[in-house]
């Protein structure tokens, strides 16, 4: 289990949803329709909520994940190794003769996704009667994680009775993310790509000029802060008030799984600490950043002292370089 220094304080967060084994595909030649081709192929833990919460344990924070996992190898896998991280796994459930959330997820050449199908089919196992049963820990978390992974059924009934717990959402996928679109105005944190953020509102999303209104859109929809995962463009962010970008920052990139997840976790996180609103979209930032370095969905070397290594070495200018 990870040991930190310099961990956070006070309650605990609850990530609820999808646990999922990733098996990915990664070609080491340009893809062809109606081709084989050669490449590495591997397994790797995944699952939006999963992540969120190994990645918040690692962190240092007391994190809970309330999940489902089939009785298989796959689930059994995944709860060794997510309870070996220091996630608290005391609420999720093990369902017999189900299988475990599992997604084939295909990469091109440069790394980027090409194509993915998912058999996430236990996650409506997540019922709201079974939610229900939680109530008492949903109601006490300090802070909850969420994704449009969950039904519709299960996000109704976690708005309604979540009371006034922050609540962070990732639209996860372009298919997904219309499950959210009744619930906007219970939504603390929002966290869409390019593509959810233009299918939610409505809105083109073609340049850096269509950001601010589209976060206005989300604000005037009720949600209290939004942040606008841009890939290599970076971050945009609002909360109403006050609004920025942040660039990427430079990294070597060895896997693009796992960095939004990391991202919400380093927003989530952030909140915990009572740090500034721009200060935890920062700190986020390089929680992505350092889990792009790495080849799995979480990078074991996620800390908060890492993380802020990380950041305070990409603002230090680099001596000796041209027109330093």
């Amino acid at each position: 289990m990870p040991t930190h220094t310099d961990s956070p304080s006070r309650g605990y967060v609850l990530a609820l949803g999808d646990a999922n084994m990733d098996i990915t595909g990664t070609p080491s030649v340009q893809m062809r329709p109606c081709a084989a081709h050669p490449g590495a192929i591997r397994a790797k833990r995944g699952g939006c909520a999963r992540n969120a919460a190994e990645n918040l344990a690692r962190l240092g924070c007391d994190s809970r994940l309330l999940s489902v996992f089939g009785d298989d190898a796959n689930g059994r896998a995944l709860l060794q190794a997510t309870a070996a991280a220091g996630v608290d796994l005391a609420a999720s459930l093990v369902l017999p003769a189900t299988p475990s959330s599992t997604s084939l997820i295909v990469y091109d050449a440069e790394g980027e996704l090409f194509c993915s199908v998912g058999d996430i089919g236990i996650v409506g196992q997540l019922t709201p009667e079974r939610l229900h049963a939680q109530a008492a820990l949903i109601r006490g978390a300090e802070l909850i994680v969420a994704n449009t992974v969950l039904s519709v059924d299960a996000l109704s009934w976690l708005f309604n009775h979540c009371g006034d717990r922050p609540l962070f959402i990732d639209t996860v996928d372009g298919f997904l993310a219309p499950r959210i679109l009744p619930w906007l105005a219970c939504v603390d944190t929002l966290k869409p790509n390019r593509a959810e953020a233009s299918q939610l509102s409505g809105l083109p999303f073609g340049s850096r000029e269509h950001a601010a209104p589209i976060a206005d859109w989300f604000h005037h929809a009720g949600v209290r802060r939004v942040v606008l995962s841009l890939g290599q463009y970076g971050l945009y962010y609002s909360d109403g008030d006050l609004a920025g970008w942040l660039p990427p920052l430079p990294v070597d990139v060895v896997n693009v799984s796992g960095a939004g997840d990391a991202l919400m976790a380093g927003l989530a996180y952030g909140r915990l600490e009572g740090m500034a609103f721009a200060d935890s979209v920062r700190f986020g930032l390089g929680c992505a950043a350092l889990t792009l370095g790495g080849e799995d969905n979480n990078h074991p070397a996620l800390s908060p002292s890492a993380v802020r290594l990380l950041l305070q070495r990409a603002a230090t200018p680099r001596t000796g370089a041209p027109g330093a």
